[in-house]
């Protein structure tokens, strides 16, 4: 049988463009791949052959009465799914025009936006499909404080992951009010009386589809790593702490999302988001769950603009907490108890974060150092972008760690295309190998002894 993978590849390299789509380094519908819930075709890309599934639904669709639920795996399909679309991106507002991200990131405007969000895309190179889950893999949580940003984000371009031989794979999930809403009547459905993270569940759900399915796209499921920046980065140290993900993960990439101590959420007590939650929803009209679940996705769609209008910081409401069966416990409690992911960490920041990050890092550096043998690599990425004075601003180090420049206005030079290839290849190395170094190097672990970090800048 993959002899006779090998050749189909092999003849698939001679068509001629056999798929019209607007993306025009697609070259040809990729093989089929066969998971536990239908087979699935995708895209061979032009570019050095590599293979995209767009829009693989790893959940079932949570809409009408599954509003405000924790997903479900997605009901089997019969004909082969064409994964060859970018699925709807989670419900949310646009970008403000004009704003210093619309223009960095999302100038060119923004997918549809609804609740039907909860897929997976995976880029991948055309041979791993003959490697008989051989290949590592590492999944994508974006960022946007837990309210905003897609997976597809063209700053997040992954064919240059997929080109140094790792199978890349992004997640969709529930954000904002659709993603975290906490409410006494919700906390009535559920076994552990914990309302909200549903958005937190999602990612769990998308990691267990990933482990479950990726051996038939060639991909090994004992060598996951997680990796995300911001919201995703605080997305990763959950997932980390959480023991609905035991023995998932093999390593985990946290980008600009502190240390220890709270980062982004307060960390708000239950009781807090919960009374918060249905102060809000009462306050436009939705005082039942019937009301809640037969509202229309405008009535839920903005979150700042509903917790503004009555003084509270959307932070504090609609973003992950702890409790229930998911979070029964911090990331810090687990931490410190040692019940956290026991892998390898790659953790930093960017010169012009938005906090401090160095202290935070450290911390987590040194008790991890003190329970584990797994090391911790710490990095500061220094690099004033060109083209502005915006510095090494969050979310700067994306263009580097994706190696997507040539999406962007900026006029990079040579120099910031070498320093994303350094970047590129500790990265990569890290999801191989569980160190940024292929075998020996200058990144040294941070430890309690050695507060190392790797500077990361053109010069």
């Amino acid at each position: 049988m993959k002899h006779l993978l090998l050749l189909f590849i092999a003849l698939l390299f001679l068509t001629e463009e056999s798929y019209a789509h607007k993306n025009n380094s697609v070259t040809s519908l990729s093989p089929v791949v066969s998971t536990r819930y239908g087979k699935i075709q995708g895209l061979v890309i032009s570019q050095d052959r590599l293979v995209q599934f767009r829009g693989i639904p790893y959940a079932q669709a949570p809409i009408g009465n599954r509003r405000w639920r924790r997903p479900l795996p997605p009901k089997a399909w019969r004909d082969t799914l064409k994964a060859v679309t970018w699925p709807d991106i989670a419900l949310q507002t646009d970008q403000d025009k004009g704003s210093f991200y619309e223009k960095e990131f999302f100038r060119f405007g923004m997918p549809k936006s609804s609740e039907n969000c909860l897929f997976i895309n995976i880029t991948m190179p055309l041979k791993a499909l003959a490697h008989d889950g051989a290949i590592p893999v590492c999944v994508w949580y974006h960022g946007g404080a837990y309210q905003n940003g897609y997976s597809y984000e063209m700053e997040m371009d992954p064919t240059e992951w997929a080109r140094r031989g790792v199978i890349f794979v992004s997640v969709g999930y529930r954000m904002g009010i659709t993603g975290f809403l906490c409410h006494p009547e919700l906390d009535k459905e559920v076994s552990d009386h914990s309302s909200g993270n549903y958005g937190t569940y999602d990612q769990v759900a998308a990691l267990r589809w990933v482990h479950d399915n990726i051996a038939a796209f060639g991909g090994d499921p004992s060598r996951i790593t997680i990796m995300g920046q911001s919201a995703g980065g605080g997305s990763v140290k959950n997932l980390c702490a959480s023991p609905l993900s035991r023995g998932l993960i093999a390593g985990a990439i946290i980008q600009s999302a502190g240390g220890l101590g709270n980062f982004l959420s307060g960390n708000d007590p239950e009781d807090y988001m919960r009374s918060m939650g249905k102060m809000l929803m009462d306050s436009i009209g939705l005082t039942t769950l019937k009301k809640m679940r037969a509202a229309d996705k405008e009535a839920v769609r903005d979150p700042w603009t509903m917790t503004r209008r009555q003084g509270i910081n959307t932070m504090r409401v609609f973003t992950p907490h702890t409790g229930g069966d998911i979070l029964p416990e911090s990331f810090d409690d687990a931490v410190l108890d040692n019940s956290v992911a026991d892998v390898p960490y790659l953790i930093g920041y960017t010169a012009n974060d938005m906090v401090p990050m160095g202290d935070a890092i450290n911390s987590l550096a040194s008790v991890r150092d003190s329970l584990s043998g797994k090391h911790v690599y710490a990095y500061k990425f220094c690099r004033r972008l060109p083209g502005d004075d915006a510095g090494a601003f969050h979310s700067s180090e994306l263009w580097y760690t994706f190696g997507s420049m040539r999406h962007s206005w900026r006029p990079f030079t040579k120099e910031d295309y070498k320093l994303s290839e350094r970047m590129l290849e500790y990265w990569t190395n890290f999801v191989k190998y569980g160190n940024p170094n292929k075998n020996q190097g200058s990144w040294r672990p941070n430890t309690s002894k050695d507060h190392y970090f790797q500077i990361l800048d053109t010069e």
